[in-house]
């Protein structure tokens, strides 16, 4: 087919014409706006549509990073900035050659994580290079609202103020790419939706929102906290505290017009406080997060996965073996790492759910050395990762098809640090971005090359669930066939294990799943 342009690297999309760049042998296109920015009286409104622009926009540089308070963990890249103008995409597409069209290619869209308040798209570590040099595939990664600004309800001050208004954004990111994908070689048709920790909490509950319907037609949910969803008036408890937090009255009549123009600085700063504040009395509490709002969101996504009622689309999710380790050494507030704030988190728990009361003992005996070693970080992992993901696993597995994974694999630097398989280690596998970053310890004892093998075994899996609707193993894996990996279903539940190698295990940990037990508990 005739391409319109002869030049490979000028798209035209129903904004405007944008033109990018050939970069490590990838055409890639960075900071394309897909909506208004949201600002002045924009801010905390439902995304709008973009202003169209005349000629041709360079699209070269990363846009502007979500306003967010500063973070070690999640430090941003040099030379990007904060902006409440954040709401650009990037796009990364196989060469062509400038005469002739090929594909269309399957799409990938990526949301990062970040516990709701932190990150970027433009982080080294998610750079997807080389899944479109190994897969074929159209990589496209979106900035979103952050913190107060994109996930805080406000609704409690009347009209203007508008709920998840950061999955608004993903939606419109969503909506872009099926009105414009297919001039950069993607198949609109084919969308798989992945993303690892809250960007993977968002798309498990975009999963269960009827606006979603139709946007995207595969999901990987990387260490979803897929229980950590809101109701409406613990939402207005958080948003009245984090008013107070700013010295504003939620009754006054003023605090609108306050809110609204309040330097953005400040606004990031007071959800840091808000954030650490909410964990410290409520361990396994995250302060921000989406929020069931009766139309975006219409239910708690724990009721409809249990009622079938979530969107028709294969699903991938995992999570990993050491989920808690790194909140554990850096002694972050988000995790529950010691038997006291454990023991909080069951108190908490049964006070939503009293039919958990008695639950504490039982679950506590099935992690054998508990409260001594690493054990209260462990419980603490399975009940903001692991757990959720399998109770979410089980019920779509009952009526749409379903993988589940652990990843295991650790370094020998990072096993002698205590680290081990923490979360998001497994991101570096699935984008081929291992031993980024001059500070980066995973490699200084060694371990690349195996690392390496597991990675392009990881991102087979994952292109071809993206390619084909089925996570196959397409080549040998240490000069053996690649291990099936069967559905997921709640009578064998089995999981593929990345660890040295791959390999299928029927129901790990049984007996902490069974101590859990098989119905879904969340705070409200």
């Amino acid at each position: 087919m005739t391409r319109s342009s002869g030049d490979p690297l000028l798209v035209e999309t129903d904004s405007g014409a944008v033109r990018g760049a050939l970069r490590r042998g990838v055409r890639s296109w960075r900071g394309i706006p897909y909506a208004a920015p949201p600002v002045g009286p924009l801010r905390f409104r439902a995304t709008e549509p973009v202003e169209p622009w005349d000629g041709v926009r360079d699209a070269l540089d990363f846009g502007p990073a979500a306003v967010q308070h500063e973070n070690r963990a999640v430090a941003l890249p040099e030379g990007v900035v904060q902006s409440e103008d954040c709401l650009t995409l990037n796009v990364l597409a196989p060469p062509r050659d400038p005469g002739f069209d090929e594909g269309p290619f399957p799409v990938m869209v990526w949301i990062h994580g970040g516990a709701y308040v932190a990150g970027s798209s433009a982080q080294p570590l998610f750079d997807g290079t080389g899944l479109v040099a190994n897969g074929d595939v159209v990589v496209v990664s979106l900035n979103y609202r952050l913190g107060a600004l994109g996930f805080l309800d406000f609704s409690l001050l009347g009209d203007g103020f508008e709920t998840n208004v950061a999955l608004r954004d993903q939606l419109a990111a969503l909506a872009w790419v099926q009105r414009n994908i297919a001039a950069f070689g993607g198949d609109p048709g084919n969308v798989t939706l992945f993303g690892e920790s809250a960007g993977a909490g968002c798309i498990t509950t975009l999963l269960t929102s009827p606006a979603a319907a139709g946007l995207f037609h595969r999901a990987i949910a990387e260490s979803s906290p897929a229980t950590s969803v809101y109701d409406g008036e613990r939402a207005a408890r958080v948003s009245r505290r984090f008013l107070g937090l700013l010295g504003l009255d939620p009754d006054d009549a003023g605090t609108p017009a306050r809110l609204r123009t309040a330097p953005a600085a400040d606004l990031a700063r007071a959800t840091f406080d808000l954030v650490a504040a909410v964990a410290a009395e409520q361990p396994g509490t995250l302060a921000v997060a989406p929020v069931v709002d009766g139309e975006l969101v219409p239910e708690h996504p724990v009721d409809a996965y249990r009622a079938g009622r979530q969107l028709r689309v294969p699903l991938m999710i995992g999570t990993n073996h050491d989920e808690a380790s790194l909140f554990r050494l850096m002694k972050s507030p988000l995790m529950p790492i010691t038997a006291d704030s454990v023991h909080v988190m069951f108190e908490e728990l049964a006070a939503e759910h009293p039919e958990f009361a008695a639950a504490e003992p039982r679950i506590e005996a099935a992690y054998p050395r508990f409260p001594h070693h690493r054990t209260p970080a462990e419980l603490s992992r399975d009940a903001g990762f692991r757990m959720p993901g399998i109770w979410l696993a089980s019920a779509h597995s009952r009526t749409f098809p379903t993988w589940m994974y652990r990843f295991d694999h650790s370094t020998p630097a990072l096993t002698l640090l205590g680290i081990g398989a923490t979360h998001g280690a497994e991101i570096a596998y699935v984008f081929g971005t291992l031993g980024i970053g001059r500070r980066d310890p995973s490699f200084r004892l060694g371990g690349l090359a195996e690392a390496r093998q597991l990675s392009e075994a990881m991102q087979r899996r994952w292109l071809s669930f993206a390619s084909e609707g089925e996570p196959a193993g397409l080549s040998p894996l240490e000069g053996g066939p690649a291990p099936e990996w069967p559905r997921y279903d709640e009578e064998r539940r089995a999981t593929m294990v990345f660890d040295r190698g791959e390999r299928v295990i029927d129901d790990p940990d049984a007996s902490i799943r069974e101590a859990w037990g098989d119905s879904a508990i969340s705070f409200v």
